[in-house]
This record gives C-alpha cells, structure tokens and sequence, in this order.
C-alpha cells in the first residue's frame, strides 16, 4: 500500500511539473492576502505587530484552500477515466486517495516556504526556539492532511470538474473568515463568536501564534477560554478527529464510484 501510494503521489506531482500553472493557486493567491492585509488594511489595525499576527492566519488559510487541489484532481480524474484504469490494477483503494493527498501535502509544504519567505519581507519573525517554530509547522501540516481529505471526500461527490472547482473553495470562505485567522474572534456579535472561537482555523492559527511567539496587536481584545488557552492541543485534535470521520467516508465513497 505504501509502495502503491508513493507511485500514484509521483504521477500526481509530474502533472504538476508539466504543468505548473497549477502552482499559482498555491502561491499566488496567498501571496496577494499578505500584502492586501499587511499594507492596505494592516495600517490601521497594528502595523508592524499586526504583520506578525497575520501570516499564521495567512499560512493556516494557505493549506486549507489547497484542499481545493485535492477536490479538483479528483474529480478530473474520475471525469476522464484515470481511476477506473487504476481500479482494473492490482493496488489498494487506499493508495489512490493517499496518493492524491500526500501529492497535495507536498504542495502545502511548498506554499509554505513560500509564505516564509513571503513573511520575512514584511517583517515576520519566528520569536520562539527552533522546535516549537517546528511543532508549529507540524501542527500546520498536519491540519492541511487533513483538508486535503476533505477535499478527496467533496471531489468523490463533485459530477463535474467544473462544479468540483466551485463546491472545492465555496465552503472554505466562511470557513477561513469566521474565525481569528485575520482579526480577533472577540470582536464579532454573539453567534459568530462562539463558531470562531471553536473553528478548527482559529486554533490552527493560534497555535502557530503561540509557538512563534507572534503577540497580537495592543489594540487586540485577547481571546478567552478552553479553545484560545489550549490551542496547540485544540488543533491537533480538531485534525485528528477530522481524519478519523473522513478518511472512512472518503474510502467507502471511493468503492462506490470505482465500482461504476
């Protein structure tokens, strides 16, 4: 299965090679919020300071829109006839979506060194020691694995490339938005609050703040309770749980298409 899932997850990143536009979702995009933020809005939020609060929210938003790469490579897959080729192999199921979701990581991993690079330029700095910076990209990691079958089990769903392209980032908006990944989650009205300071995203982001030692702007109310002062252990559970459901939903998805 290992063997399997390294042999699809090499096919996957030759595409990408070949065609490597598909690379400018993965960095691009990212690229234009830290500016947007950093330099249009960040001025009046906390200049400097609140650059440095932003890029874990800008890396965490990153992975989780990858999702997106997982959603639509799927489902192009399915449309054009690439996975009823590999169900006529004699490989595991499991390799396939492993293969696409480990291909995936590797784009996060490379989005991520962009944003890096990205955050040194408008003044982010890593303030902790070199392996909570590492724990930090770890527990970031990690959440974007775990997107990504999301993203397996949405492009399993998705009739078309077209709609997978839309029903891929549709949801990741509000997602990314209701959360404390740009602003503080106590500075929204009561309902969206509560979602915010629960959302996967914000303890995402938190972690990553807290381990770099990222403080927030002064003018930032700090969040409160379980979620905000256990962000590091919140996040890593929120990814583990979210394996857990979908990884399952994703393979029996996959049996049932496959066997079309």
């Amino acid at each position: 299965m290992f063997r399997d899932s390294a042999i699809v997850a090499y096919r996957n990143l030759l595409t990408i090679l070949r065609v490597p536009t598909l690379l400018v979702t993965a960095t691009v995009q990212p690229l234009m919020f830290v500016f947007l933020f950093a330099y249009v809005f960040g001025a009046s939020l906390g200049g400097g300071q609140y650059r440095e609060f932003l890029l874990a929210g800008i890396f965490t938003q990153t992975v989780a829109f990858n999702a997106a790469f997982t959603t639509v490579g799927l489902a192009n897959d399915l449309q054009k006839g690439i996975i009823d080729r590999m169900r006529t192999l004699p490989m595991s199921r499991l390799a396939v979506l492993m293969g696409r979701t480990l291909s995936d990581l590797v784009v996060s991993i490379l989005s991520l060194a962009v944003m890096v690079a990205c955050g040194y330029l408008v003044g982010w700095r890593i303030h902790g020691g070199v392996w909570d910076a590492v724990l930090a990209f770890a527990v970031i990691l990690l959440f974007a694995f775990a997107m990504s079958w999301i993203g397996a089990l949405t492009g399993l769903y998705a009739p078309t490339v077209e709609v997978a392209q839309s029903a891929g980032l549709i949801w990741m908006f509000p997602l990314t938005f209701i959360s404390s990944a740009f602003i503080s989650a106590e500075t929204l009205p009561g309902p969206l609050r509560v979602i915010a300071e629960w959302n996967p995203i914000t303890a995402v982001a938190g972690a990553g703040r807290k381990l770099f030692e990222n403080d927030s702007p002064p003018s930032f109310v700090p969040s409160t309770g379980w979620p905000a002062e256990h962000c590091v252990e919140y996040a890593v559970i929120c990814s583990v749980v979210i394996l857990v459901v979908v990884v399952p939903l994703a393979l029996m998805r996959y049996r049932k298409v496959a066997s079309h």
